[in-house]
C-alpha cells in the first residue's frame, strides 16, 4: 500500500499527545472516555472558551482569569517583569509585591508582550506553490517569501501579530493570527522564597512545594486596541477568562491542559537522537555551567550587579538543569539504541509500499545535509553565544544588523529586523541597562572567547580572530578597549543608533558598534549556509514525515506534530507515579511539606507570614477534605514540555484547578522520547493560590475580581 498522506490522529494513550486544537474532534471518543465532561467539538473553537482564554505569555503561557484582563502564569515566566522592577531600594524579588489598586500596578519591560490567538489556518499550498521544484537556498526563500507575505497580509489588521508555523517538519504550514497586547503590568508576585522555593534543588524533583504563579494585568488603549505603557490605558476585557474552582482535586481525576509547548522533536532522525545525547546536550551543560560560574563569581562581591543578572542566572540554571535531566533520562531509556531499532523497523516498512523508492531517496538526501551540519556544530554554537549572551555587543550587533537591513524592500529585510519587529528591538534595547554590568559581561565575554579559541584552528572564524585577537592576553586587551571606550552603556545613545539613517550607523566610530560591523560579514555567512542546509531539510524532511506517519499508523499509535510554540492540549489525569524499585510517588504535597524542608537558608527558607499561617492551621474552604490540610501542589500524567510553564490546568468541566511550571526529573528527557511510565507534570494547586491570596499575603481585591470567596 502507498504510504498515507493524511495527518489526522490515530489512537493515543490517554497520556499522550500535544493536540492541535483543530485534531480534537478527532479524538472525542478518548476525551470522553478519559472523562471529559464538555464538547470536544468546542475545543476546536479558538474564538470560543475556553481556548480564546489561554495565552502566550513572553515565552511560555498564562490565562486571563477576570473579565478585566488578569492574566495568571508562573512567578519564573514573569520573573525578568519582577527583576526588572527591582532594584538595591526596592526588592520585590525577596519580598514579593501586592498592588494595592490598579494605579500601583508596574509596568513589564519594554518587550514583554501577552499574545491572544485568534485564528488557525492551514495555508500549506500558498506556501509551499513557488517552492516546488526548488532546492536549498531557493527552496528556503520562496518559502521564506510566501510565509512573508502571507504574515503582512494578516497584519494589514492593526494590533495583530502574525506568524506561519511548520507543522510536520514542512509538511504542512498554518497562518497564525494573535492579538498583540503591549502593555502588561506586574500586579501580585509571591515572594521568591515562595514562588521558587526549594529553586535548583527542587527544580525537576518531586515532591515540590513552590507556589510558581504570579498575576499580571494587560492593558489596551482607550479605543480598545493594543497600545504601548500608557498611564491613559485601560484594561484589557478579554472575550472570556477561566473560573478557578473551589472543588477539591484529587487522584485519577480528569486533567486536560492547554498552552504553548515550545519545542519537541520525537519525530526526528535517529542519526539525530545520537547527535543530541552523544554531543549536544553535554555541551551544553558545560556551556551553562561555564557561564553560570562566570557571572556569580562576577557578581560575588557586587550585589546590585547580583540583582542585574538575576534573570539571565535563572534562566541559565535552568536550561543547565533540563539538559542535564534531558542527558540523563535518554541514557535511561537507552534512546540512540531505540530510536535506531525503530527507525530501522520503519524503514524495512517503508519498503514494501509502492512508493518507496522516492521517499527512501529523499530520507537518503536529508541524512547528507544532516551530516555536513556536524562538520561545524561546535563553532556555530558558541560564535551564536558570543554574540548573543553579553548585553551591550548584541545590542551592538543588533544595531547593525538593523542598518543593513534597512536598505531593503520591506518583505526582503530579515525575519527578526522588519518594520514589524522594531518596536520589540527598542523594547529590548531599552531594558539592557536594568540587566548589564560592564564588569560581568566582560568575564562572561572573555570566557565564551576561551572556548571559542579552543577550537581546532580550521573551525576558527577570521572576524573574531580580527576582534578579538587570537589568545588571552590580546583578547583582555581588546575586551578591556572596547568596554572602556563604548556608549552603548547610555539607553540614550543606543537609541540614538537605533533611530539613525543606515549610512550614519556605517560611519559609528563607537568601538563596540565597529566590532559589530566587523562581525557582521561572519553573521551574515553561517546564516547564508543555515539557510540553504534549512531549505534543503524543508524539501526533504517530509518524505521521512511521510514513512513515519505511516508507519506509526500501522501500529495504530498516534500522529500528533512535534510542538513549536503552537496552542496545543493534552489530556489525562491526577496521576501517582513509581520512578524505581520500592518509590512512589503520591500525587499531592501539602504545607507541611514546607515546614520540614525549611532550613532558615535559602533556597529553603520560607517566610515567616507563611509559616505563621501553616502554624495556626487556618486553611478554611482551601482544605483538602481528604488529607484535613492545605495542598501545594499536585501531579499529573499530562505531555508537556519546555513552553509549557504557565498552562492552566483544568478539570472535567474546564474550570482551572492547576497552574504548570514545571516536569519531574525522569521526565525532562520527554521533549525526545515519551515514555509514559515517567512522564509527569507538575503543577500549583490553586487551592493554594486562593489560601495565600486570603490568609498569607492578602489580596481579597483580587479574590473578589476572580470570583472567589474571600476565605
Amino acid at each position: 500500500m502507498a504510504v498515507a498522506a493524511t495527518l489526522l490522529p490515530a489512537a493515543a494513550h490517554a497520556d499522550e499527545g500535544m493536540w492541535m486544537p483543530s485534531q480534537l474532534p478527532e479524538i472525542a471518543a478518548q476525551l470522553k472516555a478519559a472523562g471529559f465532561q464538555g464538547d470536544p467539538a468546542g475545543l476546536a473553537e479558538l474564538a470560543k472558551p475556553p481556548m480564546n482564554a489561554v495565552v502566550k505569555v513572553g515565552g511560555a503561557t498564562g490565562a486571563f482569569v477576570s473579565g478585566d484582563g488578569l492574566v495568571l502564569t508562573n512567578h519564573h515566566v514573569a520573573f525578568g517583569v519582577i527583576q526588572y522592577n527591582s532594584n538595591k531600594d526596592r526588592d520585590l524579588i525577596g519580598n514579593g509585591f501586592i498592588a494595592a489598586n490598579r494605579d500601583a500596578e508596574l509596568p513589564a519591560n519594554p518587550d514583554y508582550r501577552v499574545l491572544v490567538t485568534t485564528g488557525f489556518d492551514r495555508i500549506t499550498d500558498k506556501i509551499l506553490a513557488d517552492a516546488r521544484g526548488k532546492t536549498g537556498r531557493a527552496y528556503y526563500d520562496a518559502v521564506d517569501a510566501a510565509s512573508k507575505a502571507a504574515v503582512a497580509e494578516c497584519e494589514s489588521e492593526v494590533g495583530y501579530r502574525c506568524s506561519v508555523a511548520n507543522m510536520y517538519y514542512g509538511t504542512d504550514f498554518y497562518l497564525i493570527k494573535q492579538l498583540e497586547l503591549k502593555d502588561i503590568r506586574l500586579v501580585y508576585a509571591p515572594p521568591e522564597a515562595i514562588g521558587n522555593y526549594g529553586d535548583e534543588i527542587d527544580n525537576f524533583v518531586w515532591p515540590r512545594h513552590s507556589g510558581d504563579f504570579t498575576i499580571l494585568r494587560a492593558y489596551v488603549g482607550k479605543d480598545g486596541k493594543p497600545a504601548a505603557y500608557s498611564k491613559d490605558n485601560v484594561p484589557y476585557r478579554p472575550p472570556a477568562h477561566l473560573q478557578i474552582s473551589t472543588d477539591p482535586v484529587g487522584e485519577g481525576d480528569y486533567a486536560m491542559l492547554a498552552g504553548y509547548p515550545g519545542v519537541t522533536y520525537r519525530h526526528r532522525m535517529a542519526s539525530e537522537f545520537k547527535s543530541q545525547i552523544e554531543w549536544q546536550l553535554p555541551a551544553r551543560v558545560a556551556l551553562f555551567d561555564g557561564m553560570i560560574d562566570t557571572i556569580e563569581a562576577a557578581t560575588a562581591a557586587k550585589p546590585s550587579a547580583k540583582v542585574l543578572y538575576a534573570s539571565q542566572v535563572a534562566s541559565l540554571k535552568n536550561g543547565l538543569k533540563r539538559a542535564q535531566g534531558e542527558l540523563d533520562g535518554l541514557r535511561r531509556s537507552d534512546a540512540v539504541s531505540a530510536r535506531a531499532a525503530d527507525e530501522k523497523a520503519m524503514l524495512a516498512w517503508l519498503g514494501k509500499q509502492s512508493d518507496a523508492k522516492a521517499i527512501q531517496a529523499d530520507i537518503a538526501a536529508a541524512q547528507k545535509v544532516l551530516d555536513a551540519g556536524a562538520a561545524t556544530r561546535e563553532r556555530d554554537q558558541l560564535f551564536g553565544l558570543i554574540r548573543g549572551q553579553p548585553q551591550l555587543l548584541r545590542s551592538a550587533v543588533t544595531l547593525q544588523r538593523l542598518a543593513a537591513e534597512r536598505g531593503k524592500p520591506d518583505a526582503q529585510r530579515e525575519s527578526g529586523f522588519q518594520q514589524r519587529d522594531e518596536a520589540l528591538i527598542e523594547g529590548s534595547l531599552k531594558q539592557v541597562q536594568r540587566r548589564y554590568d560592564a564588569d560581568v559581561e566582560k568575564a562572561l565575554l572573555s570566557d565564551l572567547l576561551k572556548r571559542y579559541r579552543a577550537l581546532p584552528a580550521a573551525q576558527r572564524i577570521a572576524e573574531v580572530d580580527a576582534v578579538f585577537g587570537g589568545d588571552d592576553a590580546q583578547a583582555k586587551a581588546a575586551i578591556d578597549a572596547l568596554y572602556a571606550q563604548t556608549k552603548l552603556g547610555d539607553e540614550a545613545e543606543r537609541l540614538r543608533w537605533l533611530r539613525a539613517a543606515p549610512a550614519d550607523v556605517a560611519a559609528s566610530t563607537d568601538p563596540l558598534m565597529l566590532a559589530a560591523a566587523k562581525l557582521l560579514p561572519a553573521v551574515l555567512r553561517q546564516e547564508e549556509t543555515d539557510k540553504s542546509r534549512e531549505g534543503d531539510l524543508l524539501r526533504l524532511r517530509p518524505a521521512y514525515m511521510r514513512a513515519l506517519i505511516g508507519y506509526r499508523k500501522s501500529q495504530g499509535r498516534a500522529v500528533y506534530p512535534d510542538a513549536n510554540s503552537t496552542l496545543r492540549v493534552s489530556y489525562g489525569k491526577v496521576s501517582t507515579m513509581s520512578p524505581r524499585d520500592g518509590v512512589t510517588y503520591v500525587p499531592l504535597t501539602t504545607v507541611q511539606g514546607i515546614v520540614e524542608k525549611h532550613t532558615g537558608k535559602a533556597p529553603f527558607d520560607a517566610p515567616k507570614p507563611l509559616r505563621d499561617a501553616i502554624a495556626k492551621g487556618d486553611f478554611g474552604g482551601t482544605a483538602d477534605p481528604k488529607l484535613k490540610t492545605q495542598t501545594v501542589d499536585f501531579l499529573t500524567n499530562l505531555d508537556t514540555t519546555g513552553g509549557n510553564s504557565g498552562s492552566p490546568v483544568l478539570d472535567a468541566n474546564g474550570r482551572l484547578i492547576g497552574l504548570n511550571f514545571d516536569s519531574n526529573w525522569e521526565a525532562v528527557s520527554a521533549s525526545w522520547m515519551f515514555d509514559p511510565r515517567y512522564k509527569r507534570a507538575i503543577h500549583v494547586d490553586m487551592r493554594y493560590l486562593r489560601w495565600l491570596l486570603a490568609k498569607v499575603y492578602p489580596a481579597p481585591h483580587l479574590l473578589k475580581e476572580m470570583n472567589l470567596p474571600a476565605e
